[in-house]
């Protein structure tokens, strides 16, 4: 006896208080992940204290799990975890082969000390090797490691070709030079991962330096034939054309963007050095207002429409906000608390958890409460509005 065709599940209405289900219309702009990592990874510029950047990279990795799509670039997050763990292993490596400058009075061992020449002077290989000098390296690689990782995070959430839609007019070109570039990571560990699954399933070994060689050949000819089919796709769009405006403005132009541009990089460094918070803020603001003058003007070449651009609705705002707020919460913790955000080497201390600190990395955690909830694996993608 045939059994009766059982009917199609449908996909349950969520509860109007959770994040809706994510579609093309209400998905979280890529510029609002960016924003969002990069307030996290200033907040871990912004301390040494291991507990709290190992609670940076524990709310990075939850929001991570919590939003992240089946998409290519979604897998990249492991692997900026274990390039953090590299950067770390190396700095400790370096520490205790060419020492430091810091005083310590624990030695744990001593190396074999390599004679140098008088031009040479400052700088040593091997020697006494201290626990405050590898204590103060393990510290600066995990704040580094940290850095890498909310990268990671941000490659991992947002859609680089998003990404690549928001950016304004004036910036289209240099725009694809940045995506392409941070397309390139999550695109090569996604070959690196199709292709040790197929050698794994025919029984090939995955590890060693041969498989590393033979694995790398096909991961560079794939990004080779990935860049002819982007760029024959973008001169079939008509990559390039631009409207003709006159010359007066353009140097204009120029002038404000490069100026802008240079002056949110020296306010941005003025907001992440230790010593840069009286400046930093008014060229950071100066550069801003002079790059989006500019910016409107440079508008005027593009000739470039934009199709279904995102939509920056209250959860990409709150996404975008909860990393800005960890962020300044984290430099005014620094210069009211500094004590507790880098804890002492000379002599050692162990580090304390600064409550109110911790409580303004959790913020973070906010989008992974409002952001709409990607489609399952493998699951059509709901229609908008569901």
């Amino acid at each position: 006896m045939a059994r009766p065709l059982r009917a199609p599940a449908t996909a349950r209405p969520r509860h109007p208080l959770l994040a809706p289900t994510a579609t093309r219309s209400n998905a979280v702009p890529a510029g609002a992940w960016w924003l969002w990592a990069l307030g996290l990874a200033t907040a871990a510029s912004r301390t040494t204290n291991p507990l709290l950047l190992g609670l940076l990279v524990a709310v990075a990795g939850y929001v991570v799990a919590a939003r992240r799509t089946d998409a290519p670039w979604a897998r990249s997050y492991g692997t900026f975890i274990r390039i953090g763990l590299f950067v770390v292993a190396v700095r400790l490596v370096f520490s205790v082969f060419l020492g430091s400058p810091l005083p310590g009075t624990h030695t744990l061992f001593t190396l074999p000390e390599v004679p140098l020449p008088d031009w040479a002077k400052g700088v040593r290989i091997g020697g006494r090797v201290t626990a405050e000098q590898l204590v103060f390296a393990l510290y600066e690689g995990a704040k580094l490691a940290t850095l890498l990782i909310c990268v990671g995070a941000a490659n991992s959430l947002a859609n680089p070709a998003r990404l690549l839609k928001s950016l304004p007019g004036a910036l289209y070109e240099a725009g694809v030079a940045v995506v392409v570039a941070m397309t390139f990571a999550p695109n090569m560990v996604a070959d690196v991962m199709r292709l040790r699954t197929a050698r794994r399933l025919r029984g090939r070994p995955t590890g060693g330096v041969k498989a590393v060689l033979q694995i790398g050949l096909p991961v560079l000819e794939g990004a080779l034939e990935r860049s002819i089919a982007v760029a024959a796709s973008m001169d079939a769009r008509g990559y390039g054309r631009t409207a003709r405006v006159p010359a007066a403005v353009r140097r204009t132009t120029n002038v404000l963007v490069l100026g802008g541009l240079l002056g949110v990089c020296a306010g941005t460094y003025g907001l992440l050095a230790a010593q840069g918070a009286v400046y930093g803020l008014p060229l950071l603001a100066l550069g801003l207002v002079a790059a989006a003058v500019g910016l409107r003007l440079g508008g005027a070449r593009s000739v470039r429409t934009r199709y279904r651009p995102d939509r920056w609705d209250v959860r990409a705002r709150l996404v975008a906000g909860s990393g800005v707020v960890v962020a300044v919460a984290m430099i005014w913790a620094s210069g009211v608390d500094e004590a507790a955000l880098h804890p002492g080497v000379t002599p050692l201390t162990a580090p304390v958890f600064p409550l109110w600190p911790a409580a303004a990395v959790l913020i973070g955690l906010l989008p992974a409460v409002v952001a709409p909830v990607p489609p399952p694996v493998g699951g059509a993608e709901p229609e908008e509005g569901q």
